[in-house]
């Protein structure tokens, strides 16, 4: 059996011993207190006349997503707020968990402000930007002289 001493005086990020270390990582306390960005990873692709982008938020409704267009900036932003209760033999525990995000993109001169649609299935929201008529490409032969 091999002793370790422990000298108190020094601490390691501010933890005195490995067990208090150990412990604190698996403490609820420590988990809770932890703050953490949740950003939706965003898929971006483009036909000839739309652009499309997939938000993954699962776990959201519809109701909780804002989408704004302002000049050629498209803001989408969430909240959401959810509130959980533990009953126990002789407490309730109340946790609340707020949670929001905001993206935001550039859109090109080329799109069409009015025919922007959204809709959101399966943790997914999808937004569809329709081009104007004038930036769809249009395939033409060009001969030779």
């Amino acid at each position: 059996m091999t002793l370790v001493k422990f000298n108190n005086d020094k601490r390691v990020n501010g933890y005195s011993t490995f067990n208090e270390l150990f412990d604190s990582v698996f403490n609820q306390d420590f988990i809770n207190k932890q703050p953490v960005s949740k950003v939706p990873s965003v898929n971006v692709s483009e036909t000839e006349d739309h652009f499309f982008l997939e938000l993954a938020a699962p776990g959201m409704k519809k109701e909780d997503f804002k989408i704004n267009v302002d000049k050629d900036v498209l803001k989408i932003s969430a909240e959401v707020k959810s509130e959980e209760t533990e009953e126990n033999k002789k407490f309730n525990r109340k946790e609340f968990n707020y949670s929001s995000f905001v993206r935001s993109f550039n859109l090109p001169e080329l799109i069409d402000h009015s025919k922007i649609d959204a809709s959101y299935a399966d943790g997914i929201l999808n937004i569809s930007i329709a081009k104007k008529e004038e930036a769809k490409f249009q395939s033409r032969e060009i001969s030779v002289k």
